[in-house]
Formats: C-alpha cells, structure tokens, sequence
C-alpha cells in the first residue's frame, strides 16, 4: 500500500460497463483457480509454522511477487491513477522516494534481525528486544489496523463493483470476504502466497492493455504531455516543480516534508514494520532468500508506477477539466472510465478481474497476518499458552474467519469516511511509524533499554494522533491538506517516540549484553551460519547488488520528471 491519494473514492454512477457473458466467464474460471489452489495448498499444511509461514520453505521469485502482490491492492490501483489525475506525475514520489529505499533497507540491513532470530512475526521481535507489555501493545496495535486495512479494501471492491457492474455493496463485501476466507483457511498463508503470485499476473493483464490503448488515443508521450502542459502547466509533468519551500502547491506539502514525511518516516514505517509485508519475507527458505525477497520484489515497484499513472494522466488530458463537476467525473473515475471507453468484451473481463484480484490481494495479505499475529503473539503467549500444536492451526483457521467477519464490519465503518485514502494513511501515520522508530532505535541503538520499547511505541503513537485530530482538525495549528497533515503527524510520532526511548533508556536497565545477540546492529544470532564469502554467491543471488540496483534504476527513471 502506498502513501495516500486525497480523492474521495465514490465512482460515477454513469460508468457501468457493457459486460457480457464471456466477461463473467473469464471471471468465474479465475475464482475457480482461486479456490483449487486454497484445496491444494491444504495438503501441505501440517503444523502451525506451515499454516502461519509456509513452513519458511517458499524460493525468493515466489515470496518476492508474493510480496509486490500484496502491496498492489486495487485501492492503490484507482487511488494512484487518481493521484495522477488529480496531481500529475507528483505520483512518482510515492514509488521511487516512498518505497524503493525502504525495501531496500529492508532487505539489506532489516531482514538479517527478522529471519536470523527465528521469529513468526513483526511484534515478536520486540518480545526478545524489548519486554512483554512492549509486544503485547504493538501486537495489539496491528491486529487492529491490519482489521482496518482489510476492511478499506473490501469496501473499495464493493463501491467499484456497484459502479462498474451493478452488484450491491453487501453482495460484493460478502462474497469477496467468502473467497479470502475459504483459501486462507484451507491453505494457511502459502494459499495466500500463491493466489498472490497469480494475482500479480493478473492485474499486469489488466493493467497494460489500458495503458497501452490510453497513451495510444492520447497521442502518444508527446501528444499527451503537451495536452497536460496546455491544460495544467509545466509542472504537471514534473516530480519537483513547485515544491519549494513556501511553494504552493496542490499537494499542501513541499521538498522536505516529502522527503522526510513521505520518503524516510512513512516509507519506512510502513515498508520495514509492516507485518502483512515482511510475512512474506519469513516465509522464504533461508536467509538469502529472505533478504532477496523485497529486493525482487522492487524491480517491479519501479515500473508499476507507469501502469498506474499513464491511465491517471490520460484520463486527465483526454477529459478537460478531468475531476471537477463539469466533467461529470471524479478523479477516482480516471481508470473505470478507460475500461469503458476503450477496453473491448474478453479484455473487459480480464480487466474487471485484475481489480477484484488486486483486492482480494489486499486483503487476503492483512487477514494473514492478523491470524498470525492474534494467533501466535496473543493467544498463546497470553491467553492459552503451550498448548499442542494442532489446537493453534485449529485456533488459526477460526480467527482467520473471525477476522474476516470482522473485516466485514469495518468495511462498513469505511464507508463513513469521505476519503478512504487518507483514511488509509492515517492508519500508517497511526500505527507503522510508531513502530519503526521503536525498531530503528532498538536495532541500532545497545543501550535503549527493555522499558523503552513500550513508552517509546505509546508516545509515537499518541503524538501522531494529537497532531492529528487536536492540531490539524481543530485547525490550532494551519496545514494544507490532509496530505500534509498526514507528513507531519509521522513526523512528530517518530520525533516522539524517538525522544522518550532515549530518556526512559538513561534511566532503567538495559537488556543484558548475552541476550542482545542477533538483535542489535553488529551482533550476530548464535543459531545462524555464517554468510558465504563475498563474491561466492552469483551475481543474482547477491542481495547488496540487487538493492542497489533497485536504487540506481529508479534514480535513472526520475531523470524524465526531474525538470
């Protein structure tokens, strides 16, 4: 999921699309494969660390588009082309500053502490760095926004399938919640891992027809450019221009809280901490294949970003006044309205298919990782502890459908939100950045005690919610946008967190040097066997090459937005 777009999403009720029977056909053979690799993933499922994690046995190809897969929900899809509607090729900041850097900090530097110390989850790790209340709250804390998050998605895919094909919101919700639930609960984790390396292919299927035929009636580059330079400005095809410090600009934000609030501290948070991401991750085979896995799986996160916004843009260009009342059409629209201009019956279907696949991906990646977490980190270390293993594969499959019950619930609660995705960002202000800052200082940072933990998480958490709903809604103190107050509510949660770990660390104990093994910067887990000498490895096996890589190609692609 990425940083926010603020276009409220609620599509066009005009933009009913000319479906057929071949369209539902194409659809209905895609839930069948969904569900028959539910039933064959079943059979591999024997223990608890096979139903959570795959039994840490998947290849890095696999958990890396796994790991693109259930980022790339549907909200991202219509939330970015909106984005690009709305604000122009602003969108690339969201991929090559907000997310490229920070999967590959995760790979190089943050997946050697997650996979080393043989964990089941994010919160677990600040078990054995920290202390018991310092878990017990950030397991807490995700259960509940993972919940949220599951809940965004299946309220998206309901507004978009009402739209597009005439279904009822609670028709959509029930139904998309029922095919999540039945593949995850028959196949743990590695039915959702797999489901989401088909659904990968899936929405590239929908999504390049769309911009191929999109830039196509738009002119080509230069024709839909210079459209958008006439309607908009030149700064509509640039990823700086007026951003400058005191700069207006539709974003409400400039340079530095961009690069601060969007690149480091929500990207971060939400790349390194996330556990519906690094789930991925911890499934692979061994550490190498856990540290390659978001480096694979940035290589695609570079180029998403044209199949996203190319659409946005041209919808832009090909509609004047794309987005206002005029038009007739919201910013939101920008993707629904090409498939029903351009996209003819078969292609239609695939298209269709490919948003309600990058749904399910969302969600079905945020139900995974509540049942782990609830399962693991709650209810057997504080609730029903040292039990056999079969009665929490049990426990793990009911909590899956409670989740999704739940998940039902908070689609609704979605729906009293004008703008689900700052409502999204929110949550990631909220709820990741607290998290990563207690993290970041726990990993670097020996002396940060086992108290610190838990009041540096309260702290980030509270601060950004009181420069949330006390600061920026009772306008105390004037920011732009819920954009920006997104930036800056980050900001101060990783300021906050940072400076109370420090001062609760002065003044208690710290975490005995034994135990600090495997867990902070230049220790190493006494179970884990040394790396290959440099150089052993072939070059694609290489994790620093591949990162950096990663790194290189997006400053490359900045290149055509930089002016």
């Amino acid at each position: 999921m990425q940083p926010p777009t603020t276009a409220p999403l609620h599509l066009a009720a005009g933009l009913r699309l000319p479906t057929n029977g071949l369209d539902y056909a194409i659809l209905a053979i895609y839930f069948a494969v969904v569900l028959g690799i539910g039933f064959a993933a079943r059979r591999s499922v024997r223990t608890s660390l096979d139903f959570f994690l795959s039994g840490r046995s998947l290849p890095a190809w696999i958990t890396g588009l796994a790991f693109i897969s259930a980022n790339l929900a549907a909200t991202e899809i219509l939330g970015m082309a909106a984005n690009s509607a709305q604000y122009g090729a602003y969108t690339v900041h969201w991929y090559w500053i907000g997310a490229i850097p920070a999967m590959v900090f995760l790979g190089l530097v943050m997946m050697p502490f997650y996979y080393g110390s043989k964990v089941r989850s994010v919160p677990e790790f600040l078990l054995l760095r920290f202390d018991r209340p310092a878990h017990l709250l950030s397991s807490i804390l995700f259960a509940f926004a993972a919940i949220l998050i599951a809940g965004v998605n299946l309220y998206a895919l309901a507004i978009v399938v009402e739209a597009l094909l005439g279904w009822p919101q609670w028709v959509a919700i029930v139904v998309a919640g029922f095919f999540v639930l039945a593949y995850i609960t028959l196949g743990g984790l590695s039915s959702a891992i797999y489901n989401e390396v088909l659904q990968f292919f899936v929405i590239l299927a929908a999504l390049i027809p769309i911009v191929v035929l999109s830039l196509k009636k738009a002119g080509g580059w230069d024709g839909l450019t210079s459209r958008l330079t006439e309607q908009h400005g030149a700064n509509f095809t640039t990823a700086w221009g007026g951003t400058g410090i005191g700069d207006a600009n539709p974003l409400g934000a400039n340079w530095l809280t961009i690069v601060l609030g969007l690149g480091f501290v929500l990207s971060f948070g939400y790349w390194t901490t996330n556990f519906a991401e690094v789930q991925r991750a911890l499934s692979a085979k061994n550490l190498s294949a856990a540290r390659r896995t978001p480096l694979i799986a940035a290589f695609p996160k570079i180029f998403i970003v044209f199949l996203v916004m190319i659409p946005g843009l041209a919808a832009a260009a090909l509609v004047p006044g794309f987005g206002t009342a005029d038009s007739g059409l919201q910013y939101n629209d920008a993707i629904p309205y090409l498939m029903q201009e351009l996209l003819p019956n078969g292609v239609l279907g695939i298209a269709v298919t490919g948003l309600l696949a990058a749904f399910m991906a969302g969600m079905a990646a945020n139900v995974s990782s509540f049942n782990t977490v609830f399962t693991n980190d709650i209810w057997a270390k504080y609730v029903v502890r040292q039990r056999e293993d079969a009665y929490y594969v049990r426990f793990g499959r009911l909590i899956t459908a409670i989740g999704v019950v739940a998940s039902i619930g908070t689609a609704f609660l979605a729906s009293s939100f004008s703008n689900i995705m700052s409502y999204l960002q929110t949550l990631f202000s909220f709820f990741n950045v607290p998290m990563f800052v207690v993290f970041i200082v726990g990993m670097f940072w020996r002396r940060a005690s086992m108290k610190s933990g838990f009041w540096g998480l309260l702290a980030g958490t509270t601060a950004a919610m009181v420069n949330y709903f006390v600061l920026y809604k009772q306008d105390i103190v004037h920011i732009p946008s819920d954009q920006g107050a997104n930036f800056v509510s980050a900001i101060a949660g990783f300021a906050a967190g940072a400076v109370v770990m420090v001062a609760v660390s002065l003044f208690t104990e710290p975490k005995p040097e034994e135990e600090l093994r495997g867990l902070v910067y230049g220790t190493r887990s006494p179970g884990l066997a040394e790396p290959p000498a440099p150089g052993d490895e072939a070059w694609y096996r290489r994790p620093a090459l591949l990162g950096w890589g990663a790194v290189v190609l997006a400053a490359l692609c900045y290149v055509p937005f930089s002016f």
